[in-house]
C-alpha cells in the first residue's frame, strides 16, 4: 500500500514538472520556427535569385563583349576597304563566318562614301537556320533611318541597338527582331563613311536567357530604355509590349514602379504580382548598354517548401507530443530506478554477497532518505566485517612473508654451500698441484739426478707449473676479496688518475698472460696510434684486461685469440674475440651476474666477468658480449678517452 502511494506521487509528480517545462518550451519553439522559416526562405531566395541573375547578367555580357570585339576588330579592315565596295561583302561574310555568336553583320556607307553614284550601298550577310551564311548587297534600300544605322552615326561612338524591322524588309530574322552593335566608320579625313553593325537575334538571346533559372517557373526578361521587352520566353511580346502595359496605377502601382526603377538603370528586387501571381523580382542594368535584365520567380515556386512545412510541422507536433509521453515514462522508470537497485543489492545481501556498495543520494525525499540509511548500514557492516578481514588477510600476508623468508633462507643456505664447495674446489686444485710439485723439489738435486727422479729441465717445469698455480690462486684470492666489501671500494674505483697509453697496456697484459700461458697465441691489431693516452684508474684496468684474457683462454682453442684496439668517437674500445664454444643464448643474460656460472663443471668462480663489468662502469664505461659474433665470444670493454 504505501509503495503504491509513493509511485502515485512520484508518477504526478514527474508527469507535471515535464509537461510544465517541456510543453511550453516545444510549442513555443515550434512557433517561432514556424513564423521565421518563411523569412528565412524569401531572404534564401533572394540570394539565390541574385546569384542566378549575377551569371546569366555574365553570360550574356560575355556575348555582348565577344559581338563587340569582332565588330571593333574588324572596323579598321572595313575603313580601309571603304574604296573597294565589292570587298565590303566578303568581308560581312567573314565576320559572320568566324563569329558563331554574330547572327549577322551589315555595313552601310554615306551617299558621299559611294564610288558607284548610287545615294544607297548596304552590304550585308545573314546566318540561316541550317549555318549557312546568306550574303547580299543593297543599291536602292533606304538605310539612313533605321536605329541601327541612325544612332552610331548621330552619337560618333559604337552604340547597342535593338531594333525591330516591322516589315521585316531585308529578312534578317523570322520576326525581324535583332539587337545590333554599331561601330561608325571614318575615312583618312576622320568623315564618316559610313557604320558597320553586328547582330545578334534577339531570339537568340531570349534562348540563352532560358538557359538556367532557379525554380521551375522562373524566367528572365530584358527591356530596354523604352521599357520595350528585348528578350521574353514570350516571343510575342518582343518589342510589340512593353511593361507598362502589363498594369494600370491603380490596381499594379508595383509592376509600374518595376518598370519606371529598370528603364532608369536601378538595380535592386522587388515583390510584383505578373499576371495575379505575386513574384519576386530581381533586376539588373545590362553594362554597355541601355537595356535592363530581371528575373521573375513566382512564390508559388519560392514557398512550395514553406507549404509542405504545414505538413511537416503537424507531423512533428504529433512527434513531439509522443516524445513526452515516452519522455515522460523513461523520466518515471528513472525515478523509481533506485528502490529497484536497493531491492536487488537487498536480495544479494541476503545470500551472504556482502563485496556490493550503495552510494549516498543527494535527494531529499523518501527513496533519498531510504537509500542513504540503507548505505550507511552496509557501511557500518563492511566495516566490522573489513577489520576482520583485515586481520585474516595480515595473518596471511606475514604467514606467506615467513614461508617466502624461509624459501629464500633455504636457498641462500644452499648457495652458500654450493660456494664454498666451489671455492673449496678451485683453491685446492691448485694447491695440491703447488704442494706435490713441492716435495717433488725438496729432494737435493745432486740426489735427485743421481736416482734419475727429475732432471733439470723438469726441475725448470715443475717450477713453471708452480708459479702458473701460484699466480691462479692469487687471482681467485684477489676476485673474493674484491667482490666483498664493494662500498669500501667505491673510492679505490673513483681514483682515475693514470694516464695509461693504450697499446702499450694491452702488449703488456699479452706478454703476461703468454708468460703464464706459453702455449697461448694471442694475436694484437689496433686502429690507433702508440701515443693515444687515456686517463684512468691503471690498476682496475690492467685487472680487468687479464680477467678478459684469461676467459678466453679458459674457453677457446687457445689459438685463434684476437686482441683489437678501435676508437668509437669520445671512447676506446679494447676487443677480445675466441673462437672457442661460445655462450648459448639462454645462458647470456646470466653471464654477468655473481657467483654465476655457465657450466657448473667449468673452472672459476663465477666472479670474473662479473666484476669486470663492476670496473668499466666504475670507470665510465661499459664491458658486454657482442651478440653479432657467432664464431666463439667477443668481449667489448669501453672506456672514455
Amino acid at each position: 500500500m504505501i509503495n503504491r502511494r509513493i509511485r502515485r506521487s512520484f508518477a504526478a509528480k514527474l508527469t507535471f514538472w515535464i509537461l510544465l517545462l517541456t510543453l511550453p518550451v516545444f510549442l513555443a519553439s515550434v512557433g517561432l520556427h514556424f513564423m521565421n522559416t518563411r523569412k528565412m526562405i524569401m531572404a534564401e531566395s533572394v540570394e539565390r535569385a541574385n546569384g542566378v541573375l549575377e551569371a546569366s547578367l555574365q553570360h550574356i555580357c560575355r556575348y555582348l563583349v565577344t559581338v563587340e570585339t569582332a565588330t571593333n576588330t574588324y572596323g579598321w579592315m572595313a575603313e580601309a576597304m571603304v574604296k573597294n565596295p565589292d570587298s565590303l561583302m566578303s568581308l560581312t561574310r567573314r565576320v559572320v563566318y568566324l563569329n558563331p555568336y554574330i547572327d549577322g553583320c551589315a555595313i552601310g556607307l554615306e551617299p558621299s562614301a559611294s564610288l558607284r553614284g548610287s545615294r544607297y550601298f548596304m552590304t550585308y550577310s545573314l546566318r540561316e537556320e541550317d549555318d549557312s551564311i546568306t550574303a547580299v548587297q543593297e543599291t536602292d534600300y533606304n538605310y539612313f533611318k533605321k536605329n541601327w544605322y541612325r544612332q552610331p552615326r548621330d552619337q560618333r561612338q559604337p552604340c547597342w541597338v535593338a531594333y525591330y524591322d516591322e516589315n521585316n524588309e531585308l529578312e534578317l530574322d523570322e520576326y525581324g527582331m535583332i539587337a545590333t552593335y554599331g561601330k561608325p566608320l571614318y575615312g583618312t579625313d576622320s568623315t564618316l563613311v559610313g557604320v558597320l553593325s553586328t547582330e545578334l537575334s534577339l531570339l537568340h538571346l531570349s534562348k540563352i536567357l532560358a538557359e538556367e533559372t532557379p525554380y521551375p517557373h522562373a524566367y528572365f526578361m530584358l527591356i530596354d530604355e523604352k521599357g520595350r521587352y528585348v528578350g521574353h520566353p514570350d516571343s510575342t511580346r518582343l518589342f510589340k509590349k512593353t511593361i507598362f502595359d502589363m498594369g494600370n496605377q491603380m490596381n499594379q502601382a508595383d509592376l509600374l514602379a518595376l518598370g519606371y526603377a529598370m528603364t532608369n538603370g536601378q538595380q535592386g528586387q522587388m515583390s510584383v504580382v505578373i499576371k495575379d501571381m505575386p513574384s519576386l523580382v530581381c533586376f539588373r542594368p545590362v553594362p554597355g548598354t541601355t537595356w535592363s535584365l530581371a528575373i521573375i520567380c513566382p512564390d508559388s515556386d519560392i514557398l512550395r517548401s514553406y507549404n509542405r512545412f504545414t505538413y511537416i510541422v503537424m507531423l512533428l507536433l504529433f512527434m513531439g507530443l509522443v516524445l513526452i509521453v515516452l519522455y515522460c515514462y523513461r523520466m518515471m522508470t528513472f525515478s523509481l530506478h533506485p528502490l529497484r537497485v536497493l531491492l536487488a543489492k537487498t536480495q544479494e545481501i541476503a545470500k551472504g554477497n556482502m563485496e556490493l556498495a550503495i552510494k549516498h543520494s543527494t535527494r531529499v525525499d523518501d527513496i533519498g532518505r531510504l537509500q542513504n540509511s540503507y548505505a550507511s548500514m552496509l557501511e557500518s557492516l563492511n566495516f566490522h566485517m573489513g577489520s576482520v578481514r583485515y586481520t585474516s588477510e595480515q595473518i596471511q600476508h606475514r604467514n606467506e612473508e615467513l614461508i617466502e623468508a624461509t624459501k629464500m633462507a633455504e636457498e641462500s643456505d644452499r648457495q652458500k654451500t654450493k660456494f664454498i664447495q666451489n671455492v673449496t674446489h678451485q683453491i685446492r686444485t691448485p694447491l695440491n698441484i703447488i704442494m706435490g710439485y713441492a716435495q717433488i723439489l725438496d729432494i737435493p738435486t745432486d740426489e735427485a739426478e743421481a736416482a734419475g727422479v727429475v732432471s733439470g729441465d723438469e726441475v725448470k717445469s715443475l717450477v713453471k707449473a708452480m708459479d702458473y698455480n701460484s699466480k691462479l690462486l692469487n687471482r681467485l684470492v684477489l676476485m673474493l676479496a674484491d667482490s666483498s666489501g664493494y662500498e669500501e671500494k667505491i673510492v679505490v674505483y673513483s681514483e682515475k688518475n693514470d694516464v695509461v697509453a693504450v697499446n702499450e697496456t694491452v702488449r703488456e697484459k699479452i706478454r703476461y698472460v703468454q708468460c703464464a700461458c706459453a702455449d697461448v697465441q694471442i694475436k694484437f691489431e689496433t686502429e690507433v696510434p702508440d701515443s693515444l693516452t687515456i686517463t684512468t684508474n691503471e690498476r682496475i684496468l690492467h685487472y680487468s684486461l687479464a680477467e678478459v684474457l684469461f676467459n678466453a683462454l679458459k674457453y677457446s682453442d687457445r689459438e685463434h685469440i684476437l686482441v683489437r684496439v678501435i676508437r668509437t668517437g669520445s671512447n676506446v674500445r679494447f676487443i677480445i674475440e675466441d673462437k672457442g664454444k661460445g655462450i648459448a643464448e639462454k645462458d647470456r643474460e646470466n653471464i654477468f651476474k655473481f657467483f654465476t656460472k655457465a657450466d657448473d663443471f667449468s673452472e672459476g668462480l663465477g666472479l670474473g666477468l662479473p666484476l669486470t663489468k663492476r670496473h668499466a662502469k666504475a670507470l665510465g664505461g661499459d664491458f658486454f658480449l657482442d651478440p653479432s659474433y657467432h664464431d666463439g665470444c667477443r668481449f667489448v670493454f669501453e672506456l672514455p678517452i
